[in-house]
């Protein structure tokens, strides 16, 4: 049963996820189970391999949990946490515990297990967004959810498991403290200047113009001016929202036109790199409404983490942020 623990020092919650440790590329050094074509459970006419589906876009005269599908969000059958279980917080003398309560599940992307999200068409795209919001405004109403995160894991240098095209969405009972990080930070420059840091990041980017990858007239794409690794990129809109639940119809197609231009200039432009990508919005209860502001932090992966990075916090980044936006914004797309 998954729980979560807290570090005393620096305040840090840990998952401990039992459940999924039952996956075989979980064991030791054993091989990934990420799969080059043969069998996969996410492909078209295996629907029933996979926990029955929580939201499929699909056409009028097909069943539930069969083919007919183009998108489908189900659970994870390996889940981080769990819905099923009660929300309990207790003390382990000087430790502070929480039930594993949530949720986590699997966005499946696409029927075609060989497309990637670089090379769908932009609709395709935006129905992977609308899935996106939907099950955030569905998990954000739960009883005890507290901060609701989107991501993708992008071949199996970035942590997937199957290369069939899909991301996942966890629901927790705590705010992350990378999230906690950034609502400080917001909110103490807010108190300070009366303006939100994103927005002024926004605006200095369009002044300078040297980080931009890509805009439409709803979103920037920019190579952040502290930038942690090679060709790292920030997607933020335009307009200030602190919530990506809040993202407009018209906001939805912007979105997607800008999020499959960067991936597609990444994939050109880099031989189509393993990569991450967080979208980090305000906790559940609206807070932040006036200082923060939701965006996606797109993470190629370039450069390994090693002991200085984990031992002090820092990060070497061989690539300045100018000369990445320009490498990218060059790619014929």
């Amino acid at each position: 049963m998954p729980e979560l623990r807290k570090d005393p020092v620096i305040k840090r919650w840990v998952i401990i996820a039992t459940e999924r440790a039952k996956r075989p590329s979980d064991f030791g050094t054993a091989k990934t189970t990420e799969k080059k074509g043969g069998f996969c459970p996410f492909d078209y006419g295996n629907e029933h391999l996979t926990p029955p589906e929580v939201l499929a876009f699909r056409s009028p005269n097909s069943k539930p949990n069969e083919p007919g599908w183009w998108i489908r969000v189900v659970p994870n059958k390996f889940p981080a946490l769990d819905p099923k279980i009660k929300l309990r917080r207790k003390g382990m003398g000087m430790y502070d515990v929480i039930s594993g309560t949530g949720a986590h599940e699997i966005i499946i992307e696409t029927p075609d297990h060989n497309l990637s999200m670089a090379d769908m068409k932009r609709k395709q795209v935006q129905e992977i967004i609308w899935a996106y919001k939907d099950r955030y405004d569905v998990l954000s109403k739960r009883d005890g959810i507290r901060y609701v995160l989107i991501f993708k894991n992008y071949k199996r240098e970035a942590g997937a498991s199957l290369e069939h095209s899909h991301s996942q969405i966890i629901a927790t009972p705590i705010v992350p403290k990378r999230v906690e990080e950034e609502l400080e930070g917001a909110k103490e420059y807010y108190e300070y200047k009366e303006r939100c840091v994103f927005c002024d990041i926004i605006n200095q980017e369009l002044s300078d113009g040297k980080r931009i990858v890509e805009e439409n007239d709803s979103f920037l794409a920019i190579a952040p001016f502290a930038a942690r690794f090679p060709f790292e990129t920030w997607i933020l809109p335009k307009e200030h929202k602190n919530n990506f639940v809040k993202i407009s119809d018209n906001g939805v197609s912007q979105f997607a036109e800008v999020l499959s231009s960067v991936l597609k200039r990444l994939k050109k432009a880099l031989n189509d790199p393993p990569f991450n990508y967080i979208i980090h919005s305000s906790p559940v209860n609206d807070r932040g409404k006036e200082f923060y502001h939701w965006h996606l932090e797109l993470i190629p992966r370039l450069t390994k983490v090693a002991g200085f990075e984990w031992g002090s916090g820092f990060y070497i980044n061989p690539t300045p942020p100018e000369d990445a936006a320009k490498f990218l914004r060059e790619v014929e797309i």
